[in-house]
């Protein structure tokens, strides 16, 4: 199937994806559904950081964090995301605090291509607030949290190879389309 409006690239079109996407961003920015649509339309595999680390340890994120602590996540997630790079073209869905890390951004540099998918802070709250599987959210205020998250957390992000601005007005398969058409034109695709 896919989407065969004029402008839009799918797989039909014969563009193929040339490297790993690396999509990053802050919890509830869209990595997962924006990701899992992507690679569906460009016939590519889907990678998740925090599916394999739950899938490697055999227990969830929070109780990675709660058990070994955030720092000892961190290592672990890093050599999950090198592992995943290696694998070749796909799509790589990244952990919000991955591409803090200098060496996951070196390496997402170096074998493939970032995109950032930029949120505010109200949107992102008003997709995880009800969630209970945000460690990091954990607090008295998980508002003021996040809030400082995305404060501390931008930086890092806008060092991303390309960015593509989340927009709650949008379905999945409208930002699927605008993730599409950025990386045609940054050329990831041929």
């Amino acid at each position: 199937m896919g989407n065969k409006v004029p402008g839009i690239v799918t797989a039909e079109r014969g563009l193929r994806l040339t490297r790993p996407v690396a999509l990053v961003g802050m919890m509830g920015s869209g990595k997962t559904a924006v990701g899992t649509a992507l690679a569906v339309r460009l016939r590519v595999p889907f990678r998740d950081t925090d599916e394999e680390m739950v899938t490697a340890a055999r227990m969830t994120i929070p109780e990675i964090f709660e058990r070994d602590g955030e720092a000892f996540f961190r290592r672990r997630e890093t050599e999950v995301l090198q592992r995943l790079l290696a694998a070749g073209p796909g799509i790589l869905s990244t952990g919000g605090g991955a591409f803090l890390r200098a060496e996951n951004r070196e390496a997402i540099s170096r074998l493939g291509v970032s995109v950032w998918l930029r949120a505010d802070g109200e949107l992102l709250w008003n997709r995880v607030r009800h969630k209970t599987t945000r460690p990091l959210l954990m607090t008295g205020d998980p508002k003021a949290t996040l809030f400082a998250l995305l404060e501390d957390r931008t930086p890092a992000y806008a060092e991303a190879d390309l960015n593509v601005e989340t927009d709650p007005h949008v379905s999945i398969a409208g930002m699927t389309d605008r993730v599409i058409v950025t990386l045609e034109r940054a050329g990831v695709l041929a």
